[in-house]
């Protein structure tokens, strides 16, 4: 069970095509902050619908867009 998907279903259950999540939305959703083992698991969204875009480092948000 990848450490992650609490995350995912999340994502999963939302209808934007497009949404941006804080660092610390993130944190409260998982109970844990991100690491930098977040850029090998996130390969995992897509079986749930979304891919990362966007993850600024400076503003801590990360982008999700929603597949086709």
């Amino acid at each position: 069970m990848s450490k992650y998907l609490l995350l995912w279903e999340n994502i999963k259950c939302r209808t934007e095509k497009k949404f941006i999540l804080s660092y610390e939305e993130i944190e409260n959703i998982l109970g844990f902050p991100i690491d930098h083992s977040f850029l090998t698991f996130k390969k995992e969204l897509t079986e749930y619908g979304y891919k990362v875009g966007k993850i600024s480092m400076k503003e801590k948000t990360i982008e999700f867009e929603k597949l086709d």
